[in-house]
C-alpha cells in the first residue's frame, strides 16, 4: 500500500524528474508521484506521509502550479502527518533568493499541525541568501540542476535514506 504522496509542481520537467527519482528510491509500491497541476488539495489526505516539491523561479517566486496548490492547502487537514520538502533552484544566477520557494512552502506549512522533517546540510552550496535555510540547515532536499546536476542522484539517495528513518 502506498503511504507516501509526492506532490510536485514542474514547469520544465526538472522537478518532475526529481520527484520520480525520489519515488523510485522509495519504490513505486510505497510512493506515488502526483503533479499538482492535476491534483486537488484534498488528495493529500489519503497519504500518511507527504513530500512536496517545487522549483523557484526568478527572484524567489514559487512555481505557478505549486503556488496555486499551496493556496488550496490552507483548508486541508494535515494534522498528524509527516511532511518533507524538496526544491530546485540556481545558486549562481539567483544567489540572493536561492530556493526561496522551498522556504515559502515550509513557512506556509508551519501552522498546519504537521511534523516537518527532512532537513539537509547547507554544505556544498554557494549562495548569499535563502528562505529555505533555517538554523544553519536547509529545511528540505535542495537540488541545483543548473550547476550541480552530477550531485542529484547522491543527494536524492541520502535524503530518501534519511526519510525512511523519519517516516513511519
Amino acid at each position: 500500500m502506498q503511504n507516501i504522496g509526492i506532490f510536485y509542481g514542474s514547469s520544465t520537467g526538472k522537478t518532475e524528474t526529481a520527484a520520480k527519482l525520489i519515488q523510485a528510491a522509495f519504490g513505486e509500491d510505497i510512493a506515488s508521484a502526483i503533479d499538482v497541476a492535476s491534483a486537488k488539495s484534498q488528495d493529500v489526505e489519503q497519504f500518511k506521509n507527504l513530500i512536496f516539491g517545487a522549483s523557484t523561479w526568478g527572484i524567489g517566486d514559487l512555481q505557478d502550479d505549486f503556488e496555486d496548490f499551496l493556496s488550496d492547502l490552507s483548508n486541508t487537514n494535515l494534522e498528524g502527518r509527516k511532511v518533507a520538502i524538496f526544491g530546485l533552484g540556481d545558486q549562481e544566477a539567483f544567489s540572493d533568493s536561492f530556493v526561496d520557494g522551498v522556504g515559502e512552502i515550509y513557512e506556509q506549512l508551519g501552522n498546519k499541525n504537521c511534523e516537518l522533517i527532512g532537513g539537509t546540510s547547507i554544505e556544498g552550496y554557494e549562495y548569499d541568501a535563502s528562505r529555505a535555510e533555517k538554523d544553519g540547515q536547509f529545511v528540505g532536499l535542495i537540488l541545483d540542476e543548473e550547476n550541480q546536476s552530477e550531485m542529484t542522484d547522491e543527494r536524492v539517495t541520502q535524503w530518501v535514506t534519511q526519510l525512511k528513518n523519519q517516516f513511519n
